[in-house]
């Protein structure tokens, strides 16, 4: 297993594990309750799936650039559920 898929594999886990359905991890991981998950939001995504810290930050700007449709550097409520979605079909 390639250390993206090890990622994606623990990201899946945790949303398995930890929440009942996208929108509650969503709520969860929006501190700021705007709406969208900005770059420090999806780091402690990552954080609490075990990515370990010295490449969380590139990976939460990869995810930002994959799932950011709007342009506006974060991952809206929609965006993230996209993602969830793309994320339990390809594992």
């Amino acid at each position: 297993m390639g250390a993206k898929e090890k990622i994606l594999q623990d990201i899946h886990t945790l949303m398995t594990e930890k929440f009942t359905n996208a929108e509650e991890a969503f709520t969860f991981f929006d501190k700021d309750q705007d709406g969208n998950l900005n770059r420090d939001e999806v780091k402690a995504l990552l954080k609490e799936a075990g990515v370990g810290g010295l490449i969380r930050g590139l990976v939460a700007g990869e995810m930002i650039k994959g799932y950011d449709k709007s342009g506006d550097d974060s991952i809206s409520r929609e965006e993230f559920k996209v993602a969830i979605a793309e994320l339990e079909r390809d594992l």
